[in-house]
């Protein structure tokens, strides 16, 4: 099984939770609008890759871009991986169960960094 972690970020833009699923080498990344919670949608913005360093970090972030602490972590087993939906099974101390990640169209029908974040704990 990967990895993942869940950030508390906060940041000078605001707080805001990042949530990383370990694939290969480097963490997929999205940042959550609020805080994970069961059965509801919540807005995510897809992030650039990050290290994997960051599996165990919490502290400052460089470039005077806020602090982060661990919210949650554990394993993860992909369901499914597309480039417009990301459905993962989680085995965490907050997060047990399936996490649904999908790509949202804008208001003008294109698809770009916005997706949806679901939990259905198990």
């Amino acid at each position: 099984m990967s990895r993942f972690v869940v950030l508390r970020h906060d940041s000078p833009a605001g707080l805001h939770w990042d949530f990383m699923l370990e694939f290969a080498d480097v963490l997929r990344t999205w940042a959550l609008q609020e805080e994970p919670a069961a059965e509801r949608p919540i807005a995510a913005r897809a992030l650039a890759d990050h290290r994997l360093a960051y599996l165990d970090y919490e502290g400052p972030v460089s470039g005077e871009r806020g602090s982060v602490s661990k919210w949650d972590r554990g394993a993860f087993e992909a369901v499914e991986v597309e480039d417009d939906l990301v459905v993962v099974r989680l085995a965490g101390k907050r997060l047990l169960g399936l996490v649904t990640l999908e790509l949202v169209a804008d208001s003008s029908g294109e698809q770009g960094d916005s997706w949806q974040f679901r939990f259905t704990p198990e």
